[in-house]
């Protein structure tokens, strides 16, 4: 029942309070078998990644892996490393991300059920685009898409159109198959409602595609509506909201404002441990001169 507990708050984005009722769990004085201290140690991964603290993350992700990989229930070993590879991915450590990828496609089995497999081939394909190996990104993707249905789940329909349209994004492919995704996800957000993250991601995206598609002015309109409400996103989403409204700044040709922005991406890429996108943000900085 406290495992449910933790689950209900992450879900609801408390994140501090889904990490506080986990962290009494593994401490108390009860024995949790193996199985039930992985699945603790993923949602306090989780809850960590939420509140942007990366590298607690990874290391209570490897924890839950370690945990797993002797258990015979083999969905608990795919969400550990499914875990574990979002916090290197968003850390940086994308080329571990990718060791751990391939772990994870070869623990992916007929026992798993499609939806599970659908997240795990969703999240590989997440770190292929970050290792540049786009065609990769694109094959695990499409995998992923053939397991999940809007029929089945909308809210998982919804997510992976988001992240898969960000990740196609972060790879400067702003092509149809990408604002399909964007369109997507933003319908099944209007009909299911969605959290503020969600709804944050969404406007993330269609920046994205504004700048991208070459109206940065469209770009900053929609990135700005995101930063008064700076409490509702993690630093992670705050440093790329702060770098594309930088580099949007910038190419219409305001250089002020277009520093500011970048300054600020530097700090949240660094309070959220991702110090790969602070050295991408000092780069666009620097070409600022």
């Amino acid at each position: 029942m406290t495992i449910l507990q933790a689950e209900s708050l992450l879900a609801a984005g408390d994140f501090e309070g889904c990490a506080a009722v986990v962290r009494d769990l593994l401490g108390g004085d009860g024995i949790l078998a193996p199985q039930l201290r992985a699945q603790a140690h993923i949602l306090m991964a989780k809850a960590l990644q939420g509140s942007g603290l990366l590298d607690e993350s990874a290391d209570e992700a490897r924890a839950a892996a370690e945990l797993a990989k002797d258990e015979d229930d083999v969905e608990i070993n795919v969400m550990a490393r499914q875990a574990l590879i979002g916090a290197l991915a968003d850390s940086g450590q994308v080329e571990q991300a990718w060791a751990e990828s391939l772990v994870l496609a070869d623990a992916i089995s007929a026992e798993v059920d499609d939806q599970l497999v659908g997240k795990a081939y969703w999240v590989i394909g997440n770190v292929a685009f970050l290792c540049n190996r786009v065609a990769d990104g694109l094959d695990y993707h499409e995998l992923a898409a053939s397991t999940f249905s809007p029929a089945r789940n909308l809210g998982i329909w919804a997510r992976f159109n988001t992240a898969s349209a960000a990740m196609r994004l972060a790879a400067d492919i702003a092509d149809a198959d990408t604002l399909r995704c964007i369109d997507r996800a933003e319908l099944a957000i209007d009909v299911i409602g969605g959290s503020d993250e969600d709804r944050t991601l969404l406007k993330l995206n269609r920046g994205h595609w504004n700048f991208l598609a070459g109206d940065p002015a469209a770009a900053i309109e929609v990135l700005g509506e995101i930063l008064p409400n700076q409490d509702k996103a993690t630093p992670q989403i705050l440093g790329e909201v702060c770098l594309l409204l930088g580099r949007a700044h910038d190419a219409v040709g305001n250089g002020s404002s277009a520093r500011e922005y970048l300054l600020q991406a530097v700090d949240h890429f660094e309070a959220a441990g991702a110090p790969q996108r602070a050295d991408q943000a000092n780069v666009f900085l620097a070409a600022l001169g």
